[in-house]
């Protein structure tokens, strides 16, 4: 029986790479928007990985995924993102061993302006934008002031990877399932300084801090635990986080595009100042979507002065961020 739905057309940058490549398949089954909505997949990769790129959309073919529509394999942004609902820029360069942080946000930088002015020519107006390539929420920021004919407000970044490291690390300690662990957000930069809120959390229905009484433990193990995984995994596995990043993906995307019951999640959005939060940048808050599909952040969380302290740090590191990139790049804000 042929599905009436039209596709859902998925642009996706870095293919055939390590997240990408842990990606495509997850979206082509049907995870990321539902087991009976079809998809075409607009796979972009730089001309050294088109060979590659080949072998990827092979192994799609061969899944036969009675979702997937289509697969277009492109090097040319124009043609990447030509009339797609959903762009996930996924690729972009590593930090290799020397580099600075302003050395990344200048080379990445000048990746994403062409990103943004490539979905400003050729997406739909209605596109909504996941940036996963680090440093995420600048480069999040870089594409959306180089997209001016896209609205603000659909431009992401992602920090559901440490939502979902913080939730485990706290069923872990509590030794609950991690469907106990609600109302955890995951505040400001994707980077160490970013604040994981442990003192809003719940642990079933209670507060984490009553179930887990340590407060050193959440401070000094806790926080640096989540803010340096990716670090660790690196070290343990001799490769970043893909697998992980991936499933990261599919849940930002998914929780973007059905009603939020209950739970709120973390995500990085362009700020209007809430919470105090700079205006202007894109920084990560608790958001929930309303029952047409738009969302918004969730008022009334009371922060503690730890809390505060600590999201102020991290969005200071962002307006810095700001500053350096778009010094580099020419860019006003």
């Amino acid at each position: 029986m042929m599905n009436s739905k039209e596709p859902i057309r998925v642009a996706v940058t870095g293919a055939a790479g390590n997240i990408g490549y842990a990606l495509l398949f997850r979206i082509a089954s049907g995870a990321m928007f539902g087991p009976d909505q079809p998809v075409a997949l607009n796979l972009i990769e730089i001309d050294p990985g088109m060979e590659a790129l080949k072998g990827v959309a092979m192994e799609l073919d061969d899944c036969a995924f009675p979702l997937l529509t289509e697969i277009v394999q492109t090097s040319d942004l124009d043609v990447g993102f030509k009339d797609v609902d959903w762009a996930l820029l996924v690729g972009s360069v590593p930090r290799k061993k020397g580099m600075e942080r302003a050395d990344l946000l200048g080379i990445n930088g000048k990746v994403f302006v062409g990103q943004g002015q490539a979905l400003n020519r050729a997406a739909k107006r209605s596109v909504r934008v996941v940036v996963v390539g680090n440093p995420c929420n600048t480069n999040a920021l870089i594409a959306m002031t180089s997209a001016p004919d896209i609205p603000n407000d659909q431009f992401f970044a992602m920090t559901r990877l440490d939502e979902n490291r913080a939730k485990s690390q706290l069923a872990e300690k509590a030794g609950v399932p991690v469907s106990e662990i609600s109302e955890l957000c995951v505040w400001g930069n994707h980077s160490p300084t970013m604040f994981a809120d442990f003192t809003n959390t719940k642990i079933g229905r209670q507060k984490a801090t009553d179930v887990i009484t340590d407060d050193t433990w959440f401070k000094e193990t806790f926080l640096p635990t989540v803010g340096k995984r990716g670090a660790a995994i690196i070290a343990a596995r001799g490769a970043s986080s893909a697998a992980s990043a991936a499933n990261a993906v599919v849940d930002t995307v998914r929780d973007l595009v059905k009603p939020t019951h209950g739970d709120f999640h973390s995500v990085c959005v362009y700020s209007n100042g809430e919470y105090g939060t700079p205006a202007g940048i894109i920084t990560s808050l608790p958001i929930k979507i309303d029952a047409v599909g738009k969302w918004h952040v969730v008022e009334g969380i009371s922060l503690s002065p730890f809390a505060e302290q600590k999201i102020r740090e991290s969005n200071d590191e962002l307006l810095e961020e700001r500053k350096v990139a778009f010094g580099q790049l020419g860019l006003s804000f």
